[in-house]
């Protein structure tokens, strides 16, 4: 019973396992920079009249990256994107509605996925509704 065990620890010391490739993804350093706020104010919003933020940014990286999805905290905010690769140097958007429909403060976050990025970005949106 010794032995195959003794044979195969050989066969590991002389033939190692390939080491993969690690993931490429940096988690601390980010592809895009926003040329527009990352948090925007609305102010005094009127109940049932909704609002548009448009979010820019430019690609930093010096790969093609791709923005995979948006996450919106609710179903009042609803989120539009350039779904197209994004060169080096290129830009793409964040189109931001809200819808306005009840009263008060609020405070949204939005989270933004680009596949070259594990971390996302965070947007946010705020304002009060009358």
């Amino acid at each position: 019973m010794l032995w195959p065990v003794l044979q195969l620890c050989f066969l590991i010391a002389v033939h190692p396992l390939p080491v993969l490739p690690t993931n490429t993804l940096d988690a601390g350093k980010p592809v895009v920079n926003w040329t527009t706020e990352q948090e925007h104010d609305f102010g005094v919003m009127e109940q049932g009249r909704p609002k548009v933020f448009v979010f820019q940014f430019l690609n930093i990286s010096p790969d093609t990256i791709l923005l995979q999805t948006v996450r919106t905290s609710c179903g009042c905010t609803a989120a539009n994107w350039t779904e197209t690769p994004v060169a080096p140097g290129g830009g793409g958007e964040v189109r931001i509605e809200y819808d306005a429909y009840q009263n008060g403060d609020f405070d949204k976050k939005i989270r933004v996925f680009f596949d070259r990025q594990r971390k996302p970005e965070i947007l946010r949106i705020r304002g009060t509704v009358l």
